[in-house]
């Protein structure tokens, strides 16, 4: 009789503690690392945001709100006609010339993030500056995406002046108010913008097939030239689409660069992807996996990084996920939106934990053939998605500078829920995100009665952040909910 009471209590303690819920822990006083990251978002220039579209005032309206730094605008090459400045090679005293398009939608970019650091990357070359075996033909219709406006690996100016050139005419549009062009034209813009920081190409490993060494002879040349008319501008070099070792080793060691060129700021991108044919059901796993897998390469690439050019900044300027090809053709639901938002809240503590200094979210607007599953910004009417309004959460909240302090969660159910304190010694928040498709209640201490807490999940929808006080010693959170709680 004594040994089965032993053991009745032994399997009650066993109960208890596996039925035990998750608790977090904050410890205010020990500092684990002061932040120097910077949350923020990249802007792709596409039909969606031209003057007159759907939703042009709602994503503008809602970039002007956001008030980020470092925000990267990207005109890019499936939409020739309206990033390329120059679309037909010069003959015979005539040139191509022609901004109408483009300035409307980059000046509206200008305007919106007036006051702000900004990162700006015309990264496509006019096609007809590469050989190619037959002319790179362009639609006609600038809202038709074209995705066959690329391929060359060769430039057919071997000393890069004809394309220096041409950026160099491109900035001093933006920047000096016009510029003389191939036949001693002179085109007046009346633009006197400033460019804190160019970025030289995009995801350079992909498009035209660079290698490092193309590519660091490329960002020299582009450099140097730029440097003359916008002296001010700091570069951002890299734009990589994969995380390449061998890329970092060549282009961070300055004896592979000419005398004097800066390596101010690197950049490189991850999208957490599903699989093909992968459920829905399957994303939080698959998308969170892939993100550890790219801190754990983001840890490798900033020793690289530490060990070849120390003061050379990081900015991670696309991170995203997306959805399988059977997915992406259907309506994508809220449950999705939600899950990618806790991705990104999931990446900016992750990133900010490695010492990275900007964290950029991508991107504000896609829609169906360009992206729809990154999109920031709900294609069918303008409003700002849960993928914003997490953006938008963190960057008012969380600044760098912030300390953060110890932070845990205990758990007998796994990492089912992620979490990060901050403090910068007026005001305390902690991020915490649920990253299952499923309600979780979370134990939480006993201090925080009484405090505000922001909640996006799947009530929110594309409205800000619910606000609530925390009135008893839990809280639940919704299916991949991200909250923000202000405990004074």
């Amino acid at each position: 009789m004594k040994s089965f009471s032993v053991f009745t209590l032994f399997l009650f303690g066993l109960n208890v503690c596996m039925a035990q819920g998750p608790a977090l822990n904050v410890k205010w006083n020990h500092t684990v690392m002061v932040s120097k990251s910077t949350p923020t978002l990249q802007v792709v220039g596409n039909p969606m945001l031209r003057r007159g579209a759907l939703i042009h005032d709602g994503a503008f309206n809602a970039l002007k709100d956001l008030g980020a730094d470092y925000v990267r605008y990207v005109p890019w090459f499936p939409y020739p006609k309206l990033v390329v400045a120059e679309l037909d090679a010069p003959v015979a005293g005539k040139t191509s010339w022609d901004f109408s398009l483009i300035d409307p939608m980059t000046i509206d970019f200008f305007e919106a993030t007036k006051g702000h650091s900004i990162i700006m990357n015309f990264s496509t070359i006019p096609q007809w500056m590469f050989k190619t075996e037959k002319p790179v033909t362009y639609a006609k219709d600038p809202n038709q995406v074209d995705w066959d406006y690329g391929g060359g690996t060769q430039l057919r100016d071997g000393t890069m002046k004809e394309l220096t050139d041409y950026y160099v005419r491109l900035i001093s549009w933006y920047t000096k108010g016009g510029f003389t062009d191939e036949a001693g034209k002179y085109h007046k813009s009346g633009h006197r913008y400033k460019i804190p920081y160019w970025e030289v190409f995009n995801e350079p490993d992909f498009e035209h097939s660079n290698t490092p060494q193309t590519y660091t002879k490329k960002y020299d040349a582009m450099v140097t030239a730029i440097r003359k008319v916008s002296p001010q501008t700091k570069f951002v070099g890299l734009a990589l689409a994969f995380e390449k070792p061998e890329w970092f080793e060549y282009f961070l060691n300055p004896a592979h660069h000419k005398p004097g060129i800066p390596l101010d700021m690197i950049s490189y991108h991850c999208y957490a992807n599903a699989n093909n044919y992968q459920k829905f059901d399957a994303y939080e796993y698959t998308l969170f996996d892939k993100a550890d897998n790219f801190l754990n390469t983001v840890n490798y690439i900033e020793s690289i990084r530490k060990r070849l050019s120390p003061k050379t900044k990081t900015d991670i300027d696309e991170l995203g996920t997306f959805v399988s090809d059977e997915m992406r053709n259907q309506p994508i639901s809220q449950a999705y939106w939600n899950l990618s938002a806790s991705v990104y809240a999931y990446f900016f503590i992750g990133l900010t934990k490695a010492g990275i200094d900007v964290i950029g979210e991508s991107q504000l607007v896609g829609f169906p053939t360009q992206y729809p599953d990154v999109s920031m910004i709900n294609y069918t009417n303008g409003a700002p998605n849960a993928r914003f309004w997490v953006l938008k959460m963190i960057k008012d909240n969380i600044k760098a500078g912030d300390t953060l302090v110890e932070t845990n969660i205990d758990a007998n159910n796994g990492d089912d829920l992620t979490a990060q304190a901050f403090s910068n010694g007026t005001s305390k928040k902690i991020l915490i995100l649920n990253k299952r498709n499923k309600a979780i209640s979370i134990k939480v201490p006993a201090e925080f009665k009484g405090a505000k807490i922001s909640t996006v999940d799947e009530g929110s929808g594309d409205n800000a952040p619910t606000q609530s006080i925390i009135s008893a010693d839990t809280i639940e959170m919704k299916p991949f909910a991200v909250c923000l709680i202000s405990p004074n």
